[in-house]
C-alpha cells in the first residue's frame, strides 16, 4: 500500500511520563502520543497509522469499536452472528480472530518480541508461521479481503478513517473501573507488554492518560458525540449483562435483520459466559502455544458489573469518583447501574 500523508500531530512524551511507562518492559523504544487529544499508543502504530488513517472503507464494513476490555470480544460474536443469519457452525469453525481481525494488533508487538517469539518456536513451522501473520499489519490483508469485512479496534474514532462512518460501526462502553481490573489482569497474562507492576500502578497510569488508548473519556467521548449517527450504534456493557436479548434487537436493527423470540434466546445461550468460556473459537488458546500469553491466561473472564469493588481501596476509590466527576461534568454521558 503507498504511503499516504498523516494528518495528525506525533509527539514524544514528556521524560517523566516516558519513565512511567517503562514498567511495559515489551515495548522496547516507547510510546507516542497522537492527535489533539494525545492518545497513547506504541511506538510501532507509527508505522501503520497512515495506512489505517487512509485506509479505503466499504458501506458492507462493520467495525466493532470499543476501549479495550469493555466486552469486545463478546460484542464482536454476537455482532458476527447477527449480521452472517445465525451461522453458528461457521463461527464454531473459523476462530474470531480470523472472522474479526484486529485492526492495529500487530503494532503492540515490539520487534524485539516478535524475534523473541520466533527463536522460542524455532523448528516448529506452523507455529513460526502463526506468529509472522500475528504480527504483520493487516490493513493490506483487507484490501483485498472479500466483503462484507468485519473489523474490531481499539482506536478512537478520530484515529480511524474520517469515512469510517459509511461503514456501520457498533460501540460499546463500559464503566471505566471494571474495564481497568479486566485490562489490568489481562495485561499480566500478556508477555508481549512486559507489566512488572501491581493494580494500583495500573491504575494510576489509566486515570493519567498514560495507557494504551487513553485518554479514556476522550475514546467514549468521541463515540457518545456521534450516537445520533444512523451508522453508529452506542451500547453500554451494563446493559448487554442487563438484558441480552433487548440488546441484541438493537443490534439486530441496526443490521437491518430479524430474529425471532426462539432465535434470539438461542443467540442468548451461545453468548451465555459459560459458554464463551469454553469456546475455543472466541478464545486464544494458541497464543499460550507460542508463548505469547503466559499459561495461566483467562481471556474469557467472569464478565461481571460491579467486580472493581474487589480491587479499589479507599483513597482508590477516592480519586476515581473525582476522576470520573470532572471527565463527566460537561457531558450528558453516564453509565447505567451495574445492578
Amino acid at each position: 500500500m503507498a504511503s499516504k500523508p498523516y494528518p495528525l500531530e506525533i509527539r514524544d512524551l514528556e521524560p517523566h511520563e516516558a519513565e512511567k511507562m517503562k514498567v511495559f518492559s515489551g515495548e522496547k523504544t516507547g510510546f507516542v502520543r497522537i492527535g489533539p487529544k494525545g492518545y497513547i499508543v506504541q511506538s510501532r502504530f507509527l508505522e501503520v497509522a497512515a495506512d489505517i488513517y487512509n485506509m479505503e472503507i466499504r458501506p458492507s464494513d462493520v467495525f466493532v469499536n470499543t476501549y479495550a476490555r469493555s466486552g469486545t470480544t463478546w460484542t464482536q460474536e454476537l455482532v458476527w452472528l447477527i449480521a452472517n443469519n445465525l451461522d453458528y457452525d461457521t463461527a464454531k469453525s473459523i476462530v474470531l480472530r480470523q472472522r474479526f481481525p484486529f485492526l492495529e494488533f500487530s503494532s503492540i508487538f515490539h520487534s524485539e518480541m516478535i524475534q523473541y517469539y520466533l527463536e522460542q518456536n524455532k523448528g516448529d513451522e506452523k507455529k513460526q508461521k502463526e506468529i509472522k501473520m500475528m504480527t504483520s499489519h493487516i490493513v493490506d490483508q483487507l484490501a483485498s479481503a472479500p466483503s462484507p469485512r468485519f473489523i474490531k479496534t481499539h482506536l478512537p474514532l478520530s484515529l480511524l478513517s474520517p469515512n469510517v462512518l459509511n461503514a456501520k460501526v457498533v460501540y460499546v462502553a463500559r464503566d471505566p473501573r471494571d474495564a481497568i481490573v479486566s485490562f489490568y489482569l489481562l495485561s499480566k497474562s500478556m508477555t508481549f507488554l512486559g507489566w512488572t507492576g501491581d493494580f494500583k500502578s495500573f491504575w494510576d497510569l489509566f486515570i493519567s492518560d498514560l495507557l494504551y488508548w487513553t485518554p479514556y473519556f476522550e475514546h467514549l467521548k468521541e463515540a457518545w458525540e456521534k450516537r445520533h449517527h444512523p451508522n453508529l450504534l452506542f451500547m453500554f456493557f451494563e446493559d448487554l449483562k442487563k438484558d441480552l436479548p433487548a440488546m441484541i434487537n438493537r443490534v439486530s436493527d441496526f443490521m437491518g435483520k430479524k430474529y425471532s423470540d426462539e432465535e434470539v434466546a438461542t443467540l442468548c445461550e451461545h453468548l451465555h459466559i459459560k459458554n464463551c468460556k469454553k469456546n475455543p473459537a472466541i478464545n486464544i488458546e494458541i497464543f499460550k502455544e507460542l508463548g505469547v500469553t503466559k499459561p495461566d491466561l483467562e481471556f474469557i473472564r467472569q464478565g461481571k458489573t460491579g467486580g472493581w469493588r474487589d480491587y479499589f481501596d479507599e483513597e482508590m476509590i477516592a480519586r476515581t469518583d473525582k476522576w470520573m466527576e470532572e471527565n463527566l461534568r460537561d457531558t450528558d454521558l453516564r453509565f447505567p447501574s451495574a445492578e
